[in-house]
């Protein structure tokens, strides 16, 4: 199978680790990973900020990259949201404006073939072992995009409990926003702050040495928090633990 990674400007530009740590478990478990080098933003942050007309050729510029492979994988429920959810909401919102059809229809192939890592796995690829070795106790956190928008569900922690060696502790409070929330985290952020604390004195109520979340614009919230209160924890994205193995681990 030849699927595409979408890796996002977060992941990019902060944490290209990320991105590395996807194309090595993808491979792992057979699969021909492209990286298109003419990927730019997928227009998330204009959207969200109130730009929606700014954000429709970005739309049109991933569906023109990404259009001819059987499948689109990123490692961002935030970001795997706005081409599944919010790109076909914009090719709606240009039709009642008369502007046409062309928007959705570009937009229509894409958004159908784009899988938050996780989904991919266990809905496309039908594994929840891919054979992981990652020795430490850790905790998850839901994402917002993940949980509510992309409704992942039970899948991130189906793959959790299958990684060898690693202990999977409940998250007080788990579907309770970070406070990250993009531009909120900058117009709203007193309110940001605080939601930011909570959930690092309920991750750091477990006993965990990680906190695992499957979109890396929250955990550079929280890990940014869990610095400013000198907890001993660390953040860490979901592919970083799943494409860790005994023979190559990922510390």
């Amino acid at each position: 199978m030849r699927v595409a990674l979408f890796l996002t400007c977060v992941n990019d530009t902060l944490y290209p680790d990320t991105g590395r740590a996807v194309v090595r478990l993808l491979t792992r478990l057979g699969v021909e990973v492209d990286f298109p080098p003419a990927q730019t933003c997928c227009g998330q942050a204009h959207y969200n900020t109130g730009y929606r007309h700014d954000a429709e050729p970005l739309a049109v510029r991933f569906s023109d990259v990404f259009r001819d492979y059987e499948a689109i994988v990123t490692p961002s429920g935030s970001c795997g949201a706005m081409v599944r959810e919010l790109y076909p909401r914009m090719g709606e919102r240009a039709r009642a404006e008369g502007r046409g059809d062309t928007l959705a229809a570009t937009v229509a192939p894409v958004a159908a073939k784009t899988y938050e890592l996780t989904e991919f796995l266990v809905d496309v690829l039908g594994v929840t072992d891919v054979g992981a070795y990652y020795p430490h106790p850790v905790t998850y956190h839901p994402t917002c995009h993940g949980l509510r928008s992309l409704r992942l569900g039970d899948r991130p922690v189906r793959l959790l409990r299958a990684v060898k060696g690693l202990e999977l502790i409940e998250l007080p409070g788990a579907e309770e926003c970070c406070g990250f929330g993009g531009t909120f985290a900058v117009k709203n952020a007193d309110v940001s702050s605080a939601m930011g604390i909570d959930k690092v004195r309920n991750a750091e109520s477990t006993g965990a040495e990680v906190l695992c979340a499957a979109d890396n614009s929250c955990l550079m919230h929280i890990g940014g928090t869990m610095t400013r209160l000198r907890v001993g924890m660390r953040p860490v994205h979901i592919a970083e633990i799943l494409a860790s193995t005994e023979e190559e681990p990922l510390v």
